[in-house]
């Protein structure tokens, strides 16, 4: 509960602070609405828009929707463009499995919620995902600034002005802002425009890939020659769950039951023997302890004891002769680099659902628009934007709601 405590004193601090010096702060109070925005920085992206190389001119026509469509290629090509117009494609294909994701899950939308709330720094009983603070913070800062920055630099790669720039709080929700001037867009092809509502999102997926191929390397060729598994070192342990009032974090879980637990593979090997109100007996490096399994809270099939858990790492003899204890922040790079990924691409692909204001609902109000009238457009996308977000505050009242109330 300590992070929450965190967030209450930080945001009523930060509201505190706009009330008392909303003029001198230059901060602009809508509702529950806190904006801050700046004309800097639209020098910096007018740079990186601009940057373009040359090719030979080359001209195409293609049939869309009954449509001929007439463009030509070069003999200068941005590669921003170039890239958002493969990211629109990788774009919809996200939209429409999310979706049907979406759909899939509502059998189980009061059994086990597709869609929760995670904070970073609270751990919640029933969620599947939790995030330390530090990690949090650091990769939601990279989700932002890289969002913001791609909309601003595909708005001025297809000539649209920036009016600002800023952060926003949202009641207790963070968030940032490229502001464009709304004529430049709705005068804007509805290809440009489609390039524009993509980038965000695309650029998150992009900067996701990128983790995971760092992570690919870092996992593959670095830690396996730098570091040896010497038993599961527990990180967290989820709040009013059996291990809760047993173990502690830190603590080395050397074998379950009597399995060791060398590494991941036997930890999960010694898992899978348990069964829901089993008393287990686990050693630590402190000790041998006893906990009774309970049900899974997304799985009432399954046992339960509430560890959160990685590899216990330990550096090779021979790397320490040489390295000494420098090779032990490998490690929490490898762990940032997942949540870099994770955040990225969770949100990235959570910005491409099909409603508004998100990119998604945006990217298909553009797409319907080639073959239907606005008559039509504005009722399907409305309704539909209605139904998801339906689904998804559902989700995340039962879901959150659930998780907190098992917590006192």
């Amino acid at each position: 509960m300590n992070a929450l405590w965190f967030y209450v004193i930080v945001f009523v601090l930060i509201w505190i602070m706009a009330l008392l010096f909303r003029k001198q702060l230059k901060i602009e109070i809508h509702g529950p609405l806190l904006m801050r925005k700046t004309k800097r920085m639209r020098g910096f992206i007018d740079r990186l828009a601009q940057k373009k190389f040359n090719i030979k001119e080359r001209h195409y026509n293609w049939n869309l929707f009954g449509r001929n469509i007439n463009f030509k290629i070069g003999p200068t090509v941005s590669p921003w463009r170039v890239f958002l117009n493969i990211g629109i494609l990788v774009a919809f294909y996200y939209m429409f499995n999310m979706f049907y994701m979406l759909l899939m899950s509502l059998n189980q939308l009061f059994v086990a919620p597709q869609a929760s709330l995670i904070i970073p720094g609270v751990d919640m009983p029933g969620n599947p995902f939790y995030i330390p603070l530090s990690y949090g913070i650091i990769g939601l800062a990279t989700v932002i600034i890289v969002h913001e920055f791609a909309h601003g630099i595909l708005a001025r790669v297809e000539g649209v002005r920036i009016k600002s720039i800023g952060v926003l709080l949202l009641a207790v929700l963070p968030g940032a802002f490229v502001e464009p001037d709304e004529e430049d867009v709705q005068k804007s092809k509805r290809s440009a425009k489609l390039r524009i509502f993509a980038a965000g999102s695309v650029a998150n997926l992009t900067l996701a890939a990128l983790a995971v191929l760092v992570l690919v390397g870092m996992n593959t060729y670095v830690v396996p020659n730098t570091f040896e598994s010497d038993g599961i070192q527990i990180t967290g342990l989820v709040p009013k769950s059996p291990a809760s009032e047993v173990l502690k974090q830190g603590m080395v879980i050397k074998s379950i039951n009597g399995i060791k637990t060398n590494d991941s593979s036997t930890y999960a090997e010694a898992l899978s023997t348990l069964k829901i109100g089993q008393n287990v007996s686990i050693m630590t490096s402190t000790g041998t302890y006893s906990i009774k399994t309970e049900k899974n809270p997304n799985n009432s099939s399954k046992p339960y004891m509430g560890v959160r858990s990685t590899p216990n790492l330990v550096i090779k003899e021979n790397v320490a002769k040489t390295f000494g204890d420098i090779p032990f922040v490998i490690p929490y790079i490898v762990e940032l680099f997942f949540y870099i990924y994770a955040l990225n691409f969770l949100i990235g692909v959570f910005n491409l659902l099909p409603m508004k204001p998100l990119d998604g609902g945006l990217m298909l109000e553009e797409l319907l628009r080639y073959k239907l009238s606005d008559n039509l457009v504005k009722p399907i996308i409305n309704t539909l934007s209605i139904f998801i977000i339906a689904i998804i505050a559902i989700s995340i009242i039962y879901g959150t709601g659930r998780g907190i109330m098992m917590m006192f």
